[in-house]
């Protein structure tokens, strides 16, 4: 099922704010596989919500984040996929223009099949990365694809046609192996400070913002992804909104005397893309990647769902117990 970018990735935190992953194009969100889940209520009662059984907390599950229980089990649908072509392919910083003008209208069209999210990242110090691109600012695309794997050279040709790649790793993986391509360089122990925009058109406007402040990256482990999700998406609940998913992340590193001014320098990155000098990007977040940036936003994100939400947290968490979160407050 879609299960977020790296195998580390917690499934509890994922599912109730969404789920993207490397799957989404072809199966939806990680919402989207949900069956059934048993929810731990404010009042201590256990119940089990599913689409013909608390069917109102079922649908607010699937997006409201943790505002309604404890989830102490969750029941997917499973996908029948083992063997992918997947992997990075990347290109120089100079590029990056031309890459994600192709890109933008390719992904609108492409073969649900077909999922490949957006980067700039620092390329990282070890294998298989060559070493003289080590801690070098790229561009990339980072692919999966589930279809026939004899069409997989067809599939990739138009990306390499854009520019000469400066290095790809793409080729047969089992699906596992490309969960956890790179569980290495994302360690625990690392701070983080992460915001994501939801927008419905990648503008010329917004691929300059995003080529400029890629291009600055802090440290190899920031990076900058456009996450897509229409494909199977387009028919997916709506607990989250459709467009491409900018995911704008600050990395701090453990080492204390470098720890403070590297995390500053993150959220000033953050802060400057997502900002108001970008005004490119949309009002909606991503709940998986929102920090605390106040009730406003959060019913932004919501929109016309987040009556309802709050009507569901009224009968089923009327205390608002559950509100160290992106918090919905119980309607009154």
């Amino acid at each position: 099922m879609p299960a977020g970018i790296v195998s580390t990735t917690g499934v509890g935190g994922l599912t109730l704010g969404g789920g993207l992953g490397h799957l989404t194009r072809k199966y939806g969100l990680t919402i989207d596989s949900l069956v059934a889940a048993d929810v731990v209520l404010a009042d201590g009662r256990v119940v089990v919500a599913r689409a013909d059984q608390h069917a109102d907390l079922f649908w607010a599950l699937r997006g409201g984040g943790g505002n309604f229980g404890v989830v102490t089990s969750f029941l997917f649908t499973g996908r029948p996929v083992r063997q992918v072509v997947a992997g990075p392919m990347f290109w120089r910083i100079d590029d990056a223009p031309a890459v994600m003008r192709w890109y933008r209208d390719f992904i609108r069209t492409a073969p649900d099949d077909l999922n490949g999210f957006f980067a700039f990242l620092g390329v990282p110090p070890g294998p298989p990365f060559p070493e003289a691109l080590h801690k070098q600012t790229v561009c990339g695309i980072v692919w999966c694809y589930t279809g026939p794997p004899d069409r997989a050279d067809a599939m990739f040709a138009p990306a390499r046609a854009v520019a000469p790649p400066v290095f790809e790793f793409v080729g047969p993986m089992p699906y596992p192996v490309m969960q956890g391509l790179f569980d290495a360089i994302l360690p625990p122990g690392l701070q983080w400070y992460w915001r994501a925009d939801f927008v419905e058109e990648l503008s010329d406007e917004a691929i300059a913002r995003h080529v400029e402040h890629g291009a600055r990256l802090p440290s190899w482990r920031s990076t900058m992804h456009l996450y897509p999700v229409n494909g199977r998406r387009r028919a997916s609940a709506r607990a989250t909104r459709r467009g491409l998913s900018p995911r704008e992340l600050g990395r701090g590193h453990r080492r204390r005397g470098r720890r403070s001014r590297q995390r500053g320098s993150h959220h000033l990155l953050v802060q400057a893309v997502l900002g108001g000098r970008a005004p490119v990007l949309g009002r909606r977040r991503y709940v998986n990647f929102m920090m605390d940036e106040g009730q406003e936003r959060i019913r932004a994100t919501y929109g016309p769902n987040y009556a309802r939400l709050a009507q569901v947290k009224a009968t089923y968490d009327p205390e608002n117990v559950f509100r160290v979160n992106q918090n919905i407050a119980p309607a009154a």
